[in-house]
Order: C-alpha cells, then sequence, then structure tokens
C-alpha cells in the first residue's frame, strides 16, 4: 500500500513539471510570435506606400516591371520563359486585329481598294484570324512566322495599321513584328526589352517591395508599390487600398489623345484619363498624400504628332500648331 501510495504521489508530482515545462515552450513560443509581429509593424511603419494608377493601357504596369528590374533583381530565366507565351499570344492577337479591321474597312469604304488584301493573303489571314480568335494560342515556329510577315507586309494590313488607334491595336505590334525570327528560334528566351513590351492585362492588385540603393545593400527607404488594373471594371478594387498611401503615382499616356477606350469604344482614352485624374485628385483620403504624375509612351506621341493632329482630342480642341499644318513635338508635348 505505501508503495502503491509513494508512487501514486510520484506520479502526481511529476504531471505539474511536464505542464510547466509545456508551458514555458508555449510562453517562448508565444513570445517569438510577439516580437516577430512587433518587428513586422516596425519595419512597415518604414516602408512608403506607393500606389500606381492611371486608365487601362497607360503603362502602368511597364513601369512596375521596370522597377523589379532597377531595383530588384529583375527576372530569372524562369520568369522569363514565362513571357515567352504571352509575347506569342500578342503576336497572333495582334495579326487578327489587323486583319479583321482591314476586312471591316474595305467595306465601309467599298469604292477604296486600300485596304482590299491580295487574294494570295486572304486564305493565310483567315488562318491566322482563327488562331487569334482561340483561347490557347500555339508557339510561333518558322511556318506560322512566314504567314504572319507575309500577312503583316500586305499593303492593306499596312494602311490599317495606320488606322491603329481606331482599331485598338496594342503599342507592341511593331516590335514584335520587327523580331519575328527571334521569337520563334527553338530557344528563344524572352529579353528584358521582349517582356517590358508584353502585355498582359492586369487583373486585381500586385505588389512589389524595393529599395533605390538594390537589394544588395541595406540601409535606406524602402518602397511597396501596388499595381492595379486600369480598365473600369477593376477600378473598385482600388479604394481599399488607398488608406495610408504616402504617395500617388498617376499614369497618362500622352499618346492616346486620339485613340478610343477598349471597354466603351465612345470615350476619348485622353478625356478618360484627365476625369479620372481629377476623381483621384478629389479622395479625401489623398488630402495630404503626395502625386507624382508620369506623362507616358513619350516616343509612340513623337511618331504620331507628325500624323495626327493634336485637336482630334477635345481637351486640346484649341491648340494652335506653331505653324500652319506643321505640328512640333516639343510644341505639342508642352
Amino acid at each position: 500500500m505505501l508503495a502503491c501510495a509513494l508512487q501514486t504521489m510520484g506520479s502526481s508530482c511529476s504531471r505539474p513539471h511536464s505542464v510547466n515545462e509545456a508551458d514555458a515552450a508555449d510562453n517562448t513560443r508565444s513570445a517569438d510570435i510577439d516580437r516577430r509581429i512587433l518587428q513586422e509593424t516596425k519595419a512597415d511603419q518604414h516602408i512608403h506606400k506607393l500606389l500606381l494608377l492611371g486608365a487601362g493601357e497607360s503603362g502602368k504596369s511597364t513601369i512596375f516591371k521596370q522597377i523589379k528590374l532597377l531595383f530588384r533583381t529583375g527576372f530569372d530565366e524562369a520568369e522569363l520563359k514565362g513571357y515567352t507565351p504571352v509575347i506569342h499570344a500578342n503576336v497572333f492577337q495582334t495579326i487578327k486585329i489587323l486583319y479583321d479591321g482591314a476586312k471591316e474597312l474595305a467595306q465601309v469604304e467599298p469604292e477604296s481598294s486600300k485596304y482590299v488584301i491580295l487574294p494570295d493573303n486572304q486564305e493565310i489571314g483567315e488562318k491566322l484570324s482563327e488562331i487569334g480568335g482561340r483561347l490557347d494560342y500555339p508557339s510561333l515556329n518558322k511556318e506560322l512566322v512566314q504567314d504572319v510577315r507575309k500577312l503583316w507586309e500586305d499593303q492593306a494590313i499596312q494602311e490599317t495599321y495606320s488606322c491603329g488607334s481606331v482599331l485598338q491595336v496594342p503599342d507592341c505590334a511593331h516590335y514584335f513584328m520587327d523580331n519575328l525570327d527571334r521569337l520563334a528560334e527553338a530557344d528563344y528566351v524572352p529579353t528584358k526589352e521582349d517582356v517590358l513590351h508584353a502585355r498582359v492585362r492586369t487583373n486585381g492588385v500586385v505588389e512589389i517591395q524595393f529599395s533605390p540603393l538594390g537589394e544588395s545593400k541595406r540601409g535606406g527607404e524602402v518602397y511597396r508599390l501596388y499595381d492595379v488594373g486600369g480598365q473600369r471594371n477593376e477600378r473598385r478594387k482600388w479604394i481599399h487600398l488607398f488608406e495610408g498611401v504616402d504617395a500617388v503615382i498617376f499614369c497618362a499616356a500622352i499618346s492616346e489623345y486620339d485613340q478610343l477606350l477598349f471597354e466603351d469604344e465612345t470615350q476619348n482614352r485622353m478625356m478618360e484619363t484627365k476625369e479620372l485624374f481629377d476623381w483621384v485628385l478629389k479622395q479625401r483620403c489623398f488630402e495630404k498624400t503626395s502625386f507624382m504624375l508620369f506623362l507616358n509612351k513619350f516616343d509612340i506621341f513623337e511618331r504620331k504628332i507628325q500624323k495626327v493632329p493634336l485637336t482630334v482630342c477635345e481637351w486640346f480642341k484649341d491648340y494652335e500648331p506653331i505653324a500652319p499644318g506643321k505640328q512640333d513635338v516639343e510644341h505639342a508635348y508642352e
């Protein structure tokens, strides 16, 4: 009996010891978690929140990618290769838009032959238009590149391309058409320049954290940049990001003064950008927020202004060129 009692007492006395050890371990883990949360909270207090805003096709995503190239490690080979199907899709989408656009313009102007595609190229056009309308695109190969190039060089397609602002032709069109052979190589890996030209419509919210000093150096300011879709149906997602913003980077594509919205072809893109910028400025949560306005796509503007008058946009209807019939690039830009 005594032995049993002693054994029972020993068992009873040993339990609190085990519980105390477990409690101590739990407390240690809890303290570690609290410490990490505190460290992360303090770290977040030193991170500047930047919001990248603008209408669709304003070049926001290109700036986002440039930030990654300049201040992060850039794109590794796997990420670069991941852009291959995107770039091939851009090629097929572009040639479909141009071919379908040429047929539409030929019907609108039946008395003119400038939009009539050569008979030999019409079969190619139908084939590529069908490919461009798929959900899944094939990889570019030498045979497809020959077809794309032949159609691209058709005079009717070139005439149609000059009407690109009406047809929603992507800005990357000329760049990728100039590099077709390279894009179709069996061992093709997109270059940084290819990635910057690649067009993927932003859905939802993407973010990147960076320091102007780069990842290899410690210290200095740290920024967290948020990019959100610019199309109208994406803008409802903006609101929950507005709080606590240190600066807004608003992108305006100055080359789009003659273009219409992708989602509403009754609205001029430049006028949409103006209205959107005014709306963002009026948000109460931005009363003390810094604003940076990026006038984007100057290279496209520089080429376009020589052919398309600035006055086609309602906003600039009172613009007067420095000489009749001539628009100086710098003067128009100012």
